[in-house]
């Protein structure tokens, strides 16, 4: 594969840091962003031996992201690679959930997704090869009590990624889905042991995905070895929904 440009989003900590990494060490130009310049200092931190960069980026701010993506066009020539993974999640049951919980959520897990394909697939449909590779999540497939919000956003991600495929296929244009399972991040390091355990009893493989192993799934999506899949959802979850 040649030296491509690859913009992630998220790419701070845990899943967008393995991705990013994984593609720095296979010799590409990433582009990490974060919502702080603390993140995107930690970014540029263990891009600096590859050369990529930390950029800040809120994704639910069209300004923002036209703003980066002028500059990566006039600097970089476009990108090549764009890895969505940025998103958050503010669970609660539904008859408790604010109306800005929603929202946010939707904006930053969905929302974000038009906007940063929609500006990304100008320059890959005019060079007729790109790849959008979608992270989404078991959950959005099988539902989660009290995470209404996330469920859809997820779920939503693989319908608009089908469309999209359909869209701009011809174009030598792919767009798929990496829907990862429990993973081990920061965030799952605070759990309670029981409650760990009883989430993995729920995966046949009895343990939880580490961040490097999405990474591998995603670097695969992007690689010219996958050039006639597009519009699939790649499931990486241990077994615990087939």
């Amino acid at each position: 594969m040649s030296r491509k440009i690859v913009l992630v989003t998220g790419a701070s900590r845990g899943i967008g840091k393995a991705i990013a990494q994984r593609f720095a060490d296979e010799g590409h130009f990433v582009i990490g962003t974060a919502t702080s310049e603390k993140g995107a200092d930690a970014i540029a931190e263990y891009l600096s031996e590859s050369g990529g960069i930390g950029r800040v980026l809120d994704v639910c701010s069209d300004e923002d992201v036209d703003k980066l993506f002028e500059e990566i066009d006039s600097v970089y020539g476009g990108i090549n690679v764009l890895v969505n993974n940025a998103g958050i999640t503010k669970d609660g049951l539904l008859m408790r959930m604010k109306d800005e919980d929603w929202a946010s959520v939707i904006d930053t897990n969905l929302t974000s997704i038009y906007r940063m394909s929609r500006r990304a697939v100008r320059g890959m449909m005019k060079a007729r090869h790109g790849r959008i590779i979608n992270i989404t999540s078991v959950v959005g497939q099988m539902g989660n009590a009290g995470q209404t919000n996330y469920a859809a956003t997820k779920a939503g991600a693989e319908g608009f990624s089908r469309a999209l495929a359909r869209e701009i296929g011809s174009r030598g244009v792919t767009v798929n889905c990496v829907a990862p399972g429990f993973v081990e991040t920061d965030m799952t390091e605070e759990l309670d042991e029981r409650l760990l355990n009883s989430m993995l009893d729920a995966v046949p493989m009895g343990r939880m995905a580490q961040p490097e192993e999405i990474a591998a799934a995603v670097s695969f999506l992007a690689s010219d070895d996958a050039s006639y899949i597009t519009g699939a959802v790649l499931a990486v979850n241990g077994g615990m929904y087939m």
